[in-house]
């Protein structure tokens, strides 16, 4: 405080003590603003919530942020089975990409995706089980309600996507796994398996809006090579796809981020561009003629700036 202030301070302390009728405590100044405390301030004092009153309120906030992350942006999922093994244990808890989905984003070759049960591929494939206890059962559909904890009545399935649609995929004997006539070269397969497992397919080409997807462990996996005759030939729709799993976020000694592997990466796996060319020429000729008519607009312009 000033020198202004503490004089004034000493005048009205003086001027206190020599009210006879006063009792001191009106006239003591409020140490934060140096003013003498109002009815306004004491008001302000009995309108202030406690943490109890507000704790309510932000549980609620937290529930509802929960939800909307789980709902738009990640959920977690519980791996019930070997199927991707040893990339993906049993128990283990992935993360899984819900937003660029929602931007139309579709998956890609090499991506470990999560996806509603395109048909009856569950019926021989263990999901997970609820606790006997009735209280822990209940916090645990809580949890999983909100997105905390994967939900044990969850009808999905995480395969690993090995074409994506207008791809041309087969396998035959002990591999490898051939990709628009590329062969994939897999060393995240489970050790001891093939890359057709006991199942060998193909050639086969991957309807439109459509993934081709297959286990890790090509011999504990009911993939898309054992769905080959029902609708769709195996393919899932996109539509189906739930996200991308992007790490393996528990246990912590399982901690592990999920890339592409770069077999799928490799030069000419893709020829959706060239399907393009071939299947859509009008379009190819309009993709030609935009620079060839760029250029000849050039040219006139020399030779006009030239004459002038």
């Amino acid at each position: 405080m000033d020198d202004t202030g503490r004089g004034d301070a000493g005048s009205d302390q003086t001027a206190g003590a020599a009210d006879p009728h006063g009792d001191g405590a009106d006239d003591l100044l409020d140490s934060d603003t140096g003013r003498e405390p109002g009815p306004l301030k004491a008001g302000k004092q009995k309108k202030q919530r406690s943490f109890w009153k507000e704790l309510p309120i932000l549980v609620v906030v937290a529930l509802v942020l929960a939800l909307l992350i789980k709902t738009f942006l990640v959920q977690a999922f519980s791996i019930p089975s070997g199927s991707m093994e040893n990339t993906l244990r049993i128990n283990d808890r992935v993360l899984v990409d819900k937003l660029t989905p929602h931007f139309g984003s579709k998956p890609s070759r090499g991506e470990v995706v999560v996806f509603h049960d395109p048909g009856n591929w569950l019926s021989d494939e263990p999901t997970q089980q609820q606790s006997g206890n009735s209280l822990i059962r209940g916090v645990q559909d809580v949890f999983s309600w909100i997105g905390l904890m994967p939900s044990a009545n969850e009808k999905d399935l995480i395969k690993r996507v090995i074409a994506v649609g207008g791809d041309t995929v087969s396998c035959k004997g002990t591999g490898p796994v051939y990709v628009n006539g590329k062969p994939l070269d897999e060393p995240y397969i489970y050790p001891g398996a093939t890359a057709c497992g006991d199942k060998n397919f193909g050639p086969l080409k991957v309807p439109a809006d459509s993934i081709w997807v297959m286990g890790d462990h090509r011999n504990d996996s009911l993939d898309s090579r054992y769905h080959m005759d029902e609708p769709g030939g195996g393919s899932v729709p996109d539509s189906d796809v739930v996200g991308r799993a992007f790490t393996i976020a528990w246990p912590i000694s399982h901690w592990a981020t999920l890339p592409i592997p770069s077999t799928f990466t490799q030069s000419g796996i893709s020829t959706q561009a060239g399907a393009l060319l071939v299947n859509e020429p009008a379009l190819a000729g309009l993709i030609g003629a935009v620079p060839l008519t760029y250029l000849q607009r050039r040219i006139r312009l020399r030779r006009r700036r030239t004459q002038d």
